[in-house]
């Protein structure tokens, strides 16, 4: 009856370890992720940025532009 309990206690340990084990691997897997993904958020922020810049570099152009063709067509 003891060796019973104890092979079913043993059989239930091992089972327990196995799911922390797993446990353990996908939290891991997890960090690696989150990483991942943060670094990936840190390289679409900066090239957000550099978008933005750029973007609004080009619209002070173009208005710069339409500034000038407003002044010729008023100047002829």
């Amino acid at each position: 009856m003891a060796d019973d309990i104890n092979a079913t206690f043993e059989h239930e340990l091992k089972r327990l370890e196995k799911r922390v084990d797993a446990l353990v691997r996908v939290c891991d897997q997890l960090q690696d992720e989150n990483k991942s993904l943060k670094q990936r958020q840190d390289v679409l922020t900066a090239e957000r940025a550099n978008l933005l810049q750029k973007n609004e570099q080009v619209r002070a152009r173009v208005e710069a532009m339409i500034g000038r063709l407003k002044a010729m067509e008023q100047g002829s």
